[in-house]
């Protein structure tokens, strides 16, 4: 049946509901831990008590003596191959077992392979490690002090200093700084975090002896990437790239921490090369919370320049952050410290500067993007806190002080001080529909009256700009691999289609959406095209999903490849309608003779011909593959704005009313795109009010459970409110520019502003996050509102 809307083929911009869901609701997804193959054996690790310790001696035997316990590795088996240690995908090193010395608590020590996965957890128990104790390097200010023990001597390093990384101009922004009127300065603290997906890591190693090929099923964002790494690690054993097969199927939530290679993972690996049989590794929850996925620990020095009248001039913030033992996340080679850059936001201003310093210290390896893009989040949050902060110095409202220092629909595309070129926006209309939904000025109004009677209501802004799609390819890259992305198409003859791809999503609806963007540019409709990710023996060399980049690279690419495929049929459509091709229009899913369109060809025709009857000298077939290098990055919007009603006797917050208002281009699927900003408002709630990662001076995590790690339920998540405007991004096939992290960057800043606001009355100028009850009540205190007889 022939569809000639965009509407009736699930085209853009329409609900189409998610083609995935039928199985998911009906727990039928596969992931990797459903994997059973024949003589499958499994992996468990033994893990340090100890953030820092030599190992004086590993004694295997009682573990040895279990029935099912067929062996155990350690460091020093995997040194005589040269696997004990590998390549991140920050261009540094990694253990994968140590042979002397443990860095960090919970650091795999050695690990245990068994025929039954609670065998080898009773073989974990009996191994028994003796071990030195030392004092660690927990405090990344103390890192670089005299006297403190080099961490990573296998680096060259004299210190624990990993790498210094600025932008903008110091001098201009160093005597702007010293002229200006106004200057507000904070420390602002974002602590580490956990990305805490509902499926942990896990991965199901198959190395076949016959024919030394290695298959791995495993939990992965980036399959291509992750191939790549480990053909590098797996190369000292003799496998090469194209003998090493990764198949990610169905992944329960990713947010960046499935996108690093971990020592599970070559561990499992060596096992099954070593062994030659399959060898499954599956964390449990406390060992993917206390051993891998982090992200944050930044510790920022923040200033804005203004005048008395509230023009923002200039920016100036230096940070320090704790990347742990090991530099572990994805880096954009030209920006060591990811997009921090995009730090001077929304506003238009001259000049600024941003310097950062990396360091080692004896915590697990850090730097995951938690659901941002490489920093995008602890940039927002540092320029939105610091404009409330300007706003409360010069008492101006806040929602006028940003409005006066928007960078205007006419200056895009814009170039910020710190270098970006932002495609599009227009942030004036998005912050005022926010208010107008809220009912902003009448809740000023309310504040003013409740603070007259001694109640605590604070109102949050955010009007963030956001950096995703990453990445032009003369700026970015993998372990030197450039960051396009990649799309194949292959129509049959009877007009269904197959789409592969790149990219690997985690809950992001790519099965949908991609089918939406290729039926609306070939007309096929949205049900008869399967799209596929995931497998890197069928799928073209992509970079992955992550930092938002699936719509502006993989998305792209499906459109440019569609639309090759569409300059064919026309050239189809001339010959079977004998007429030349500038003779023919498009509508969707046909080409008709202008004048005439009686006169037509169905796209389904048009693919049966390509099989059948096409022009002489044409390629059979109907199929196109296109690589997509993004010109520029995409500049997603929004503006945010936040209720709270604290309770002066508990300290305790509630959220009273939250809007969100996102542009990200044009809207491929409304409802995914809903859905995306409800779960990243949950995951911004987050770091807002519970999640922060804790460690003793000894460097022992302390909340490394879900009885202790606090992340939000349905329970305590408040009911979003969401709008959207559009401003499409000029540069990109459809005019998409990505959204499913947007909310994880605006919503923090947005809360913490609201509940900072509710006590600025008493002289609060700033709370690091997460802002708990505890921390107000304190405050609370503090200030004299709650008697001090009361504090406990």
């Amino acid at each position: 049946m022939f569809c000639n809307t965009s509407k009736e083929i699930g085209g853009l911009g329409h609900g189409l509901k998610r083609k995935e869901d039928a199985r998911f609701i009906q727990g039928k997804g596969h992931y990797v831990d459903d994997i059973k193959l024949p003589g499958m054996l499994y992996m468990d690790i033994v893990r340090s008590p100890y953030a820092y310790a030599k190992i004086l001696n590993i004694d295997a035997s009682k573990a040895l003596e279990i029935p099912g316990v067929l062996a155990v590795i350690t460091g020093r088996d995997l040194e005589k191959y040269n696997l004990h240690w590998m390549p991140t995908l920050m261009s540094d090193t990694q253990m994968v077992l140590p042979t002397d010395t443990v860095m960090y608590y919970a650091q795999e020590v050695c690990a245990v392979i068994a025929t039954e996965r609670y065998i080898a957890a009773d073989g974990v128990a009996a191994v028994e490690v003796e071990y030195e104790p030392m004092k660690p390097i927990v405090d990344a200010h103390k890192a670089l002090d005299p006297g403190m023990p080099i961490l990573r001597p296998d680096k060259g390093k004299t210190d624990n200093h990993i790498w210094h990384w600025e932008a903008g101009d110091r001098e201009a922004t160093d005597k702007l700084f010293a002229n200006a009127e106004v200057v507000v300065k904070e420390q602002v603290y974002i602590p580490r975090i956990h990305v805490a997906s509902i499926e942990t890591c896990g991965c199901v190693a198959d190395f076949d002896p016959i024919e030394a090929h290695l298959t791995m099923y495993m939990t992965t964002q980036a399959p291509h990437a992750i191939r790549t790494v480990i053909a590098l690690v797996a190369g000292h054993v003799g496998l090469s790239e194209e003998k090493v097969r990764v198949i990610a199927s169905d992944i329960g939530g990713g947010f960046g921490g499935k996108v690093p290679v971990y020592p599970g993972y070559v561990i499992a690996i060596a096992a099954s090369v070593l062994i030659g049989k399959p060898v499954k590794w599956i964390e449990d929850r406390m060992e993917n919370l206390q051993a891998d996925s982090f992200a944050r620990d930044y510790d920022m020095t923040c200033e804005l320049a203004a005048t008395k009248d509230g023009k923002i001039q200039g920016l100036r913030i230096k940070t320090l952050a704790d990347h742990g033992y090991t530099d572990a996340a994805a880096n954009p080679s030209k920006y060591p410290a990811g997009m921090f850059s995009i730090c001077t936001g929304s506003y238009d201003y001259g000049v600024a500067f941003t310097e950062m310093d990396a360091v080692y210290t004896n915590k697990p390896p850090g730097g995951v993007a938690y659901r941002c893009s490489f920093r995008v989040t602890e940039a927002v949050h540092a320029i939105e806190r610091m404009v409330d902060r300007l706003a409360l110095e010069i008492g101006k409202d806040s929602a006028q002080l940003r409005m006066e220092n928007f960078i205007k629909k006419e200056q895009f595309p814009y170039h910020s001080p710190l270098g970006w070129e932002y495609d599009s926006g227009d942030y004036g209309p998005a912050l005022q529909k926010a208010m107008d939904i809220i009912g902003y000025d009448e809740l000023r109004k309310e504040q003013a009256e409740k603070r007259k009677n001694g109640e605590l209501m604070g109102i949050g802004i955010c009007s963030f700009t956001e950096v995703v799609g990453a990445g032009p390819s003369k700026d970015f890259d993998i372990l030197g691999i450039k960051m396009f992305d990649s799309a194949e198409i292959r129509v049959h003859p009877t007009g269904k289609a197959i789409a592969r791809f790149g990219t690997k999503s985690q809950g992001q609806g790519h099965e949908t959406t991609y089918a939406q963007i290729i039926a609306q540019e070939l007309g096929i409709p949205a049900e008869h095209i399967h799209i596929e990710e995931g497998d890197t023996d069928t799928a073209p060399y992509g970079l992955g999903t992550y930092a938002s980049r699936s719509t502006p690279t993989a998305g792209a690419a499906a459109a440019v490849a569609a639309r090759k495929l569409r300059d064919k049929a026309r050239k189809i459509a001339a010959y079977l309608l004998e007429v030349s091709e500038e003779d023919l229009e498009w509508e969707v899913g046909k080409f008709f003779v202008k004048g005439a369109p009686e006169k037509s060809k169905t796209i389904q025709e048009l693919v049966f011909a390509a099989y059948t009857n096409h022009p002489q000298g044409m390629e059979a077939g109907f199929e196109a593959t296109h690589y997509y290098d993004p010109p520029n990055l995409t500049f997603p919007f929004g503006s945010y704005i936040c209720v709270v009603d604290i309770d002066k006797e508990t300290g305790s917050i509630k959220i009273r009313r939250f809007v969100a208002i996102d542009d990200c281009g044009t809207i491929i699927n409304p409802m995914i795109v809903e859905g995306q900003i409800h779960g990243g408002l949950t995951q911004g709630l987050a770091p807002a009010m519970f999640e922060e990662l804790i460690y003793d001076e000894d460097g022992n995590m302390l909340n490394g459970s879900f009885m202790d790690y606090l992340v939000p339920t349905s329970v305590e998540s408040p009911k979003w409110e969401t709008g959207h405007t559009i401003t499409p991004c000029p540069h990109h096939p459809i005019g998409a520019k990505g959204v499913g992290e947007s909310p994880t960057v605006g919503a923090p800043p947005a809360i913490a502003n609201a509940i900072i606001d509710a006590l600025s009355h008493l002289g609060v100028t700033h709370i690091d996050i997460p802002i708990t009850p505890l921390k107000v009540w304190n405050i609370l205190v503090e200030k004299g509102v709650i008697e001090a007889v009361e504090a406990v």
